[in-house]
């Protein structure tokens, strides 16, 4: 098996006559957190959309795991093991933080109307175990005594919380991060980093884009520095955080 989960050769992808990614190349190493860090415009939010299949490369390709997925839909990206969160939280509003959970698993009996008719004992089964999980997922993100709130109320970093459960439900191989504390107070910045960190534990490789210079040196083991489309640099993350070139452009006085 190889040791790179995500290989990314010469993408590139523009928008009119703006170049959001142009030639970008990297890799991610199974197993490892890496992050991507770099100014607005950088081409992060664009890596990721194309990664999770929802924007398409104009050029290049993309492997995870040895296979091509630049061409699939997002669906097909998703079944072979990438899932993502997004910056601003996605969740169904007037469903309970237990049921948006509950959505997350694929192809459920009660999703095709005669298996309700003529199947509803295996339906109640299922709902009951998909119950379970997601209970037991809650459990480990500690928000079981908020499955029975309206996802609307949380807070956000409680719904940052709940895209990271949703991730975890999932299973996935690759979990892309998008930026997963912003906004978020300092305390519950500890539970998401906690969560992130059992994550790798349990074998998930994390691509993280994050602005959070604290969360970055301290969760990552690999940065990767995006500048106009390109790679600027990579490195651990001392090595980035002393990267002359780096301090001038992103991070200044906060290294």
């Amino acid at each position: 098996m190889s040791s790179t989960a995500l290989e990314i050769r010469e993408v590139r992808k523009a928008f009119g006559g703006n170049k959001a990614l142009d030639g970008c190349t990297l890799t991610v190493r199974r197993g490892s957190i890496t992050g991507v860090i770099g100014p607005n415009g950088a081409g992060k939010s664009t890596l990721f959309n194309i990664i999770s299949g929802l924007l398409r490369p104009d050029r290049g390709e993309l492997l995870f795991e040895d296979r091509r997925i630049d061409h699939l839909a997002p669906y097909q990206i998703a079944r072979l093991g990438v899932a993502r969160t997004f910056q601003t939280p996605r969740e169904i509003g007037d469903m309970t933080t237990l049921e948006n959970l509950m959505l997350v698993p694929e192809h459920q009996t009660g999703e095709r109307l005669m298996s309700l008719i003529s199947g509803w004992r295996r339906v109640w089964q299922e709902e009951r175990e998909h119950q379970v999980d997601a209970v037991s997922v809650l459990d480990r993100v500690e928000m079981r005594h908020q499955q029975d709130m309206p996802a609307t109320v949380l807070s956000i970093g409680q719904k940052k919380l709940l895209e990271l459960a949703r991730c975890l439900l999932a299973k996935p191989k690759l979990a892309l991060l998008d930026e997963p504390t912003a906004g978020v107070n300092p305390r519950l910045i500890g539970d998401l980093v906690g969560v992130m960190e059992q994550m790798s534990r349990d074998g998930v490789t994390i691509l993280i884009i994050e602005h959070n210079m604290n969360v970055v040196m301290n969760l990552c083991e690999h940065v990767i520095v995006l500048n106009r489309g390109r790679v600027l640099r990579e490195g651990t993350p001392s090595e980035i955080q002393n990267d002359e070139v780096v301090q001038d452009a992103y991070l200044g006085a906060a290294v």
